[in-house]
Formats: structure tokens, sequence, C-alpha cells
């Protein structure tokens, strides 16, 4: 009885055993370029049953008896499902991410892009643009239909201009939302504006000697090395999650994160050198001689060949350096890296200073490890040396306008050797401005977020996200006195000198708590979902100083701002309203069968901006896909692979207007021996959010085994409610100017994105691709009543002209000016109606935007191309409108080389004027990025993918343009109404090289 009592207990536990035998599979994921991937996802379908791959590429995951098969997932590439079959090593091959079933990052979560009804683009590390680039934006130029991104500026960390699908900004910058590890940004940059002034200070002048200067790019704080992808959902069904800060687009970024295994060390270098990309031809010392003999003009040749900018330019040097640490076992792992850049500008005395770490990990407790924690924190400060340029200096110019304009046959310097001013005149030597000035910034950046989760089941999580990115920016500026600008120069009594000191403050605290559900509730129908609550809260505050009188001291200016009269010295600070949002949302995806699927997305938004009657936006969207390859009437189209098509609609917001706008609001001054309250703008109680309406259809495709992809989408949106910061006949208050409304009528864009990417030869040894895109887009102001100008122009005789409208019927900044007839007889301008009517001559929105990417590999070598271009947008030349006219000929300033040797000889005596003749077509074609790479491969035991590259940034342009740069958008706003191309001597782009290194240990 005993021993059939034990043979029973044996065959017992045998068969338990057996039930739960395991077996473990290895192997290698790598991608089509036979790198090896970190960090993919492996797991054994059917169970809860995960692995990661470690720095090598390599994992192994316990299959349970029951697992039949695994799928391989990673961000950016194509999911794989394999069957195991007794297999124990199994090695694996990721596809690029372009069809679609690549991993996409999306609001609050992540979908397989099968599963994405909206307008979404995924863009990878391995795709962006390379080199030596300072902002994260600067990573996907090109790469994404229906975005058009524009560097404002050449100088090394300046501002930029991102449109998604046209721009529809009355106000505000009109740039997208962008979401950084699930943290919203500000939008602003703490880098304060002007030298000297504040632009976000209410009611402060510009108090400097010089001008406003351009603005900074409020993403400079991340280090592009540490960007693992980036996001752009465009259409209102994929970004009304975000409700009323949507309405311009969203961008995620996703950051690297840290991978199970050893602890990795991935390193990269490079240093390169920058020249001026393009000139604007202007006469050289024989040529305005030629000119001066020509006009019969007897003085203003001093006998020189001077090249003025090329003497306030350089070669600049640039080197860049990082490096990521990262590893972690059991779920718990990490990743810190550090990073180094140093940027020389073209103009001397120009540089960019970038000093950046980041730390993330992400944690799980308990046995079951459920509980999990991920923490991020980037830390980052740059110093900036900044030139003289402004983006409405008057007829004294700044820098480039001076250098432009300088007589090339005076000499810059004196018989000994110092550098030429001439005391009471207003021709500036640039040199000496130059020299005369100083510009310097520090901007630092925190920002950091812990965010809890527990899964209460396999398909119910509770996530919690706690942040702030605080940010502050201090500004030093002088000019010394010896140089000879009006208000600067010391003149009897006066000492001379300018100086001014700014500090600005950015802080935002966002907490937000999401539930959310993923589970098969029906049979083949599953329900993705998402609810949430969100707290945001915005602080920005600063103040500025100023003061003139130094004279010829020997020390900095902005440290002894005591050392002159007290009434030569001013100072104000400021400190918004408080700005807070407070959201709820949810969005819901049902999936029946894999083929048919359902979005549907609600937030609603309560925002202190608002008026009291309207503080409440309600922002929804719907979408719904069809998977046509999946149905079974496909089975045999065996050359089509994926055939999805898209239909969305959505309402989103614009919240992009001044904090406290919407309240009666007042400034304290001191005037006349006591303090007194100024009104800054009127209340209005019924101030709501802008609303922007958008329908999107749209298909996706694969075809001949995916080597041909695409997408195609129609998208109409509509800009409502605009809010306007509207100059009331009969003030409410003494002193107020303005009173925010939302002005009746709507922005019309629509258009068509094309998208279309071929693997063209995918072999071991050899691989082609091309990839392109194309956006054609037309804008339209409807129903706005009256006209609203912008654009204004500076320099000499444009003095408070303006170019650009807001008008009925009109694209949006349409050009009206004078309609430019060529010269009559005498070389005076001719004008239709003699010009007393204005016209509209110029849309400076583009029709067209393109992008085009090539890939070649060859065994080891690689070569990448990124093209980008736009077609159908105007660009005024304000440069050739007041810098360079005929009338400066032998009044000792330069002229443009195309008003020399002319058919009809034009008249010193012409007047300066607006007129179509600056309307330039803005067309362009740049090869913006382009890099030869070398796998070395692994060195000995301890370097691993050695890499070596060769890169070139902003190689050549095709274009009719016949400034700097047709890429252009400098700030030439009007009472807070935002311009479009226009250009005004901004710091000139550069052409760079670099040679760079980059492998793992």
């Amino acid at each position: 009885m005993l021993q059939k009592t034990i043979f029973c207990c044996l065959a017992l536990l045998s068969f338990n055993l057996s039930s739960y035998a395991q077996s473990v599979v290895k192997g290698v994921v790598s991608d089509n370029e036979k790198n090896t991937l970190i960090g993919v996802t492996v797991s054994v379908n059917g169970t809860s049953v995960r692995a990661m791959t470690d720095a090598n590429g390599k994992y192994a995951i316990n299959v349970p008896a029951t697992g039949k098969s695994l799928t391989f997932s990673y961000v950016g590439l194509q999911s794989q499902t394999v069957d195991i079959s007794n297999r124990t090593t199994i090695n694996i091959v990721l596809s690029s991410g372009t069809d679609l079933e690549a991993v996409t990052i999306v609001g609050y979560g992540s979908v397989k892009k099968s599963d994405l009804t909206g307008a979404a683009t995924t863009i990878s590390a391995k795709d962006f643009n390379k080199g030596p680039l300072i902002a994260p934006d600067q990573l996907i130029q090109g790469k994404v239909a229906g975005v058009q991104m524009i560097n404002n500026s050449g100088q090394p960390g300046g501002s930029s201009t991102v449109r998604i699908r046209g721009n529809t900004a009355m106000t505000g910058t009109g740039q997208p939302l962008y979401i950084v590890d699930g943290v919203a940004l500000d939008g602003r940059s703490a880098r304060p504006t002007g030298n000297g002034g504040t632009a976000t200070a209410p009611g402060t002048n510009n108090l400097s000697a010089m001008g406003t200067s351009s603005s900074g790019n409020p993403l400079n704080f991340i280090n592009p090395a540490d960007i693992a992808s980036m996001e752009v959902l465009k259409d209102a069904s994929a970004t009304a999650i975000y409700g009323s800060r949507a309405a311009y687009g969203v961008v995620l970024i996703t950051t690297k994160r840290g991978q199970s295994g050893g602890v990795k060390v991935d390193v990269s270098a490079s240093a390169g050198v920058s020249n001026i990309a393009r000139n604007i031809k202007v006469l050289n010392g024989d040529e305005y001689r030629s000119a001066l003999t020509k006009y019969g003009l007897t003085s203003g040749d001093f006998g020189g060949n001077v090249d003025a900018m090329k003497a306030i330019t350089r070669t600049g040097y640039n080197q860049n350096y990082s490096v990521g640490i990262s590893g972690g076992n059991d779920g718990n792992v990490f990743r810190a890296s550090f990073g180094y850049q140093n940027q020389q500008g073209i103009i001397r005395k120009t540089d960019f200073k970038k000093y950046s770490g980041s730390f993330n990990g992400n944690f799980k407790f308990l046995e079951s490890k459920k509980l999990g924690l991920d923490v991020n924190l980037i830390s980052n400060q740059y110093l900036e040396n900044l030139p003289p340029i402004s983006t409405d200096a008057g007829f004294t110019g700044s820098l480039i306008s001076q250098a432009l304009s300088w007589n090339p046959t005076r000499s810059l310097y004196n018989p000994d050797g110092s550098v030429f001013i001439e005391k009471g005149s207003t021709t500036i030597n640039p040199l000496a401005m130059s020299d005369a000035s100083s510009d310097k910034t520090k901007v630092t950046t925190i920002l950091g977020s812990v965010s809890p989760y527990y899964k209460i089941t396999p398909w119910l999580e509770f996530r919690m996200l706690a942040s702030i990115n605080y940010s502050t920016g201090i500004r030093r500026a002088s000019t010394r006195s010896n140089i000879n600008l009006q208000g600067v120069e010391a003149t009897g009594d006066f000492l001379g000198g300018f100086a001014s000191y700014s500090n600005t403050e950015l802080i935002t605290q966002q907490f937000t708590n999401t539930l959310n559900f993923n589970k098969e509730i029906a049979t083949k129908l599953n329900l993705n979902a998402i609810v949430g609550y969100e707290y945001t809260n915005y602080i920005n505050k600063g103040q500025n100083m100023t003061a003139k009188g130094f004279g010829d001291i020997a020390v900095d200016y902005t440290d002894v701002f005591h050392a002159v009269a007290p009434g030569n010295r001013t100072s104000n600070s400021y400190n918004d309203p408080t700005t807070q949002l407070q959201s709820y949302f949810a969005r819901a995806i049902f999936n029946y069968d894999n083929r048919y699927l359902l979005t549907a997305t609600f937030r609603a938004d309560g925002s202190t901006k608002f008026g009291s009657d309207n503080r409440y936006g309600y922002f929804p969207s719907f979408a719904a896909a069809w998977n046509i390859k999946n149905e079974s009437f496909m089975a045999n189209t065996a050359w089509i692979n994926q055939l999805k098509l898209r239909v969305g609609y959505g309402r989103t917001g614009n919240q992009e207007f001044p904090s406290g706008s919407a309240q009666q609001r007042y400034d304290i001054v001191y005037t006349g021996g006591q303090q007194s309250l100024i009104g800054v703008n009127n209340e209005n109680k019924k101030l709501k959010w802008q609303s922007d309406e958008q329908t999107n259809v749209g298909i996706d495709f694969g075809l001949f085994g995916n080597k041909i992809t695409g997408s195609v989408d129609y998208f109409n949106k509509t800009t409502t409610d605009l809010l306007f910061p509207q100059i009331p006949f009969a003030p409410a208050n003494p002193g107020v100017t303005v009173t925010w409304v939302n002005l009746p009528g709507q922005i019309s864009n629509k258009g068509v994105e094309l998208s279309l990417n071929a693997n063209i030869i995918d072999k071991q040894d050899v691989s082609f691709s091309l990839g392109g895109n194309a956006t054609f887009i037309k804008n339209k102001v409807k129903n706005i009543q009256g006209i609203i100008k912008t654009g204004s122009l500076s320099g000499q005789g444009l003095s408070g002209v303006t170019l650009e409208v807001i008008q009925n019927n009109l694209p949006l900044f349409a050009m009206m000016t004078r309609q430019y007839n060529g010269l009559d007889a005498q070389g005076f301008s001719m004008y239709t109606d003699d010009g007393f009517t204005y016209y509209y001559l110029g849309n400076p929105n583009p029709s067209v935007i393109l992008g085009f990417n090539t890939n070649v590999r060859y065994k080891k070598v690689t070569f990448t191309a990124n093209f980008n271009g736009s077609l159908g947008q105007k660009i005024y030349n304000n440069t050739a409108n007041s810098v360079l006219p005929i009338s400066n000929l032998g009044t000792g300033k330069n002229v443009a080389a195309n008003l020399v040797n002319t058919p009809i000889q034009e008249s010193l005596a012409n007047p300066i004027a607006a007129s179509s003749r600056y309307i330039e077509s803005g067309n362009y074609l740049k090869l913006a990025n382009a890099t030869i790479g070398y796998s070395i491969g692994n060195i000995g035991k301890s370097i691993k993918g050695l890499n070596v590259f060769v890169n070139g940034q902003n190689l050549f342009v095709i274009t009719k343009y016949k400034g700097f740069d047709p890429e252009v958008n400098v700030d030439k706003s009007v009472n807070g109404v935002p311009s479009a191309g226009v250009e005004y001597v901004p710091y000139p782009s550069s052409r760079t090289f670099n040679l760079g290194v980059n492998f793992s240990l």
C-alpha cells in the first residue's frame, strides 16, 4: 500500500513538473544595417513573460511549455512575431518602422501604428539629421510631410520657426506644443530678449542702444544626442487630447532609456569648421570707383579696397562631445549622459557653449514587479556671446548692415593701426561696433519628473507624473562710450556708454494622473483606453536695469551701475498674473479583428487665461480607420502588404497670449514724485480660447514586401475665435491701449500631404533607399472685417512703414504695397497709379513644402543626404530696400552690385520707398545635411561598433533669392501681431564640415 502511495505521488509530481516545464530561447536582435539593438522587448505571446535585449543586442527568455511564439517590438521599427517550433536560438532582424506595425508614441501612451487613426509621423534616432546640431527641432528638418522648419537666424542657438500644416497664428509664435517624456514645455525661452529690453515684461519698451535682437530657441536645453525618437502629431484627432494648447500641432520628444545588461558606455565626439554660406553682392573698391565715375561724382573715393563683411566674419570652429552610460537588471535600469558643445559663430566675438547632463531610471518593486517608478532629470546650462545685430535697427544700422554698406574704398583702420571711428558721423565702422559691444547670456534649465505607477491587473495600470521645469536666464549687455552711435557716443557733458542687465525666471509645474486600460472586452474586440486629470501652473517673472553715462572707465559697465547719476538709471520688474490649467481628458481606441478601428478623445481645459465667463474649453475628436489589407477579399493581393484608410475630425485650441489678458490690469509706476497706476489692458469676461477645427482623410500603404511604403493625407483646418489685442477707440481706463478680444472671421489652411519611401536594394552588402515628402497647402483669411497691419520695415526712409496685412480673402500676412513698374527715362521709380494705390503683390506662405532623403550602404561605408525646400512663397528684401540703395553712392556708403551697369541708369535722387521691386521669389532647394560614414566595427574586447564619419551642413542651395538665405523669418511684428517672410540684415547662415567618431565600451 505504501509503495502504491509513493508511486502515485511521484507520478503526480512528474505531471506537475512537466506542465510547468520551461525552455530557454536565446538570440540576437539587429536592424537592417546590421547594428545590434538595445532594449528590444521580447515577449512570449499569450503570457506575461517578457525580456529585453542587452547592450550587445542579446536576449535570453524563459518560455513556458504553453508558449508557442515570440514577439519582438522596438519603438520606430516593425514588430515581428515568430514561431518557436522547438528552437533554442532565434536571431531577428527588425525592419525600418515605415510600415503600419511600428510602435508610435501618442498622447499619454503608445500604440502600434496599425492601430493609429490620426495623422502622426515617427522619426527615430537613426533617421535624424546628423552633425553638431544645437536644438532638437533641427533633427527632423525636411523629414516630415506637412512640417516646415525655418532657421530664423544663422546665429548658433538662434530661434527657429516650426509650422505644422500651415500658419494660423495672428498672435504668438504659432509653434507646436513640445512634450518631453510626458512633460509639456512652456514654449518660451528664458533668455531675455533685446539688448537690455525684456519682451516678456508687460508694458516694457526695449531700452537697448541697438534695438531688439532675435530670440533664443526654447529647446536649446535638450542635448540632441539624448533623444531616441520624435513623434509629430498633425491632425486634430491625434492632438485633441492636449486640448487648448494643441492648435499648432504637437511634437513628442522621447529621450533614450536605460537597458538591461552590463554597464554600457556610448561615446560620440566631433569637431569641425564653419564659414559663411552665401554673401550678398555689393561693390568692391574698384567697382565703387567705377560707379562714382559713371555718375560723375568727385567725392567718396578713399583709394582703398576693403571687404567689411570679410573683416567681421571668420572661420568658426566647433567641438561636440557626448557620453551615455546605461545598464541594469531585473527590470531596474538607468541611463546617465553628459554633453559638452562649443560652437563658434562665423561673426567675430560670437559663440555658443552648452553643458548638459541627464539621468533617467526605471525601477520595479515588489516580488510581483507591479509597482514601478520612472525618474527623469535633464540639466543644462548654455552661455552665449551675442553680436550687435538687431531686427529693427534704424538708419545707423546694426553690425551686418554697417558692414554691407561700408564704403569699400575706405580703410577700417587708422594709419597707426587702431580702428577708425569718425566722431559725429552717422556712419558706423562695423569693426568698431564689434569692439565696443559686449552681450553675454547665461541660461540654466532643470527639467525633472517622477512617475510612480502600479499595474493593478495585467490590463489596468495607474500612473502619476509630477514634474517641474525651472529655467532662468541672465543677460549683460553694454556698448562703450567711444563708438559714434547716437545716444551712446560721449559728447559735451554726456560721458557716453550704455549698459543693461536682465534676468528672467520661467517655472512650470505639472501633475498628471492617468488610468490605462488595455484588454480584449469581447471576441476579437480590444479596448485601449485612458482617463486622466492634469494640473499645470506657470510662473514667469523677471527684472531689468539700464544705465548710461559711464564714460571711458576700464571695467565692464554691467558691474558698475552705481557709477552713473541716478537720473541716468532705469529699472523695472514684473511677475505675470497666475496662469493655471486644470484638465480632464479621456481617450478610447476600439480595435475589432485588426480591421476596424475607432478612436474617440475628449479633453476639458479650465484656464485662468480665459475670461470669467469662458473659463472652460471643450475639445472632442473622433477618428476611424479600416485596415483593408486584413479583409478576406485582399488575401490574393500578395503585392499589397499594407492598406489602411483613416478619417478623422477634431477640435483643438490655442491659449498662446499673455497671462492676465482677460483681466483689468495695471502697472505701478513712479512719476511726478509719487506712485500711480497705469492701465495695461481692459477686462474682457467673455475672452475664450481660439478654436481650430480640422478634418483629415488619409491612406497608408505598403507594396511589394513593404519595399515601397507611404501615405497620402488631405486636411482641412479652420481657425475661428481669433485672439487679437484690439486697440480700442475709447479706452475704458486712462493709459490703456489694449483689449484682448476674439475676432470674428476664420483662417483656413487646406492641402494634401504625400510621403513615399522606397527600399530599392536591401542585401547583405548593399542597400539603397529613397524617401521624400511633399505638402501642397493653401492659406486664406475669411470674413475678417477691416485691415490689420503688420510686417514693419526698417532702415533709412522706412520709418513707420508696414508691408503685410491680415485682410479678408487674402492669405495670412499678404504683402500689400506699391506695384513697381521699372525706372523711367530719368531713372526714377514708376508705380501703378503713381504709387497712391497699394496692391496685394506677394504671399509669404509656401504653397509647396518639400523634403527628400537618400541612404546608401556598401559593406561598411554609408552615405546619407537630406534635402529640404519650399515653393510658392515670396520674400521681402528689406536689406536691399533700405541698406543698399543707389542713393548711398557718394555718401560714404556702399550699394548693391546689381544697381549699376543697368540699361537705365537709376537716379541718385530716386526716393527710398517700399514696393514690389523688393519682393523676390523665395523658392529654394537646399542640401541641408550629408554624411559619409565608415563602420570599423569592434576593436579588441573593449571598443564596440566604432564608426567614423564626415558630415556637412547647409552644403548648397538652389535659389534665385539675392539675400543671405531664402530660409528666413526675421521678427517684424507690430503690436504683437507676427509677420512672415521679411529679411532684414540677419545673422548669415554658415556652411559647416565636421569629422566625428562614435563607439561603445
